[in-house]
């Protein structure tokens, strides 16, 4: 399938309370990884798109699980989303280590996140 989904993420005002939820409510592995100003949760599912947590950018925004599609070309794929009428919310940033990515506001609202894995 083309331009799957490959990650989802949870922006949380508390990644502690979110953690012990999903924790106790799933049966997936979380992994916290230390990065620059916190920790990213990384969730592991085995079968199925995994994701993360991480403390929301935004003080004071609510909570959102923000889904990722993968893009082979992220630049042109940020481009043609604005072209189409989406709101670039983060620019193309790098991940490092891992790829890169953006994510925009759809005509409609919505927020997509953009992602072009390293390699």
């Amino acid at each position: 399938m083309a331009n799957p989904f490959v990650h989802v993420e949870l922006n949380t005002q508390d990644p502690a309370a979110a953690r012990r939820f999903y924790g106790a409510l799933f049966d997936w592995s979380l992994e916290d990884v230390p990065m620059d100003g916190g920790t990213y949760t990384m969730v592991k599912v085995g079968n199925g798109t995994g994701g993360g947590m991480i403390k929301h950018p935004m003080p004071g925004a609510p909570s959102m699980w923000l889904a990722y599609v993968e893009v082979g070309d992220i630049q042109a794929a940020t481009a043609k989303a604005k072209s189409l009428g989406a709101g670039v919310i983060v620019d193309v940033r790098e991940v490092m280590g891992a790829g890169w990515l953006s994510i925009i506001q759809d005509p409609t609202g919505a927020m997509l996140g953009l992602w072009k894995p390293e390699g």
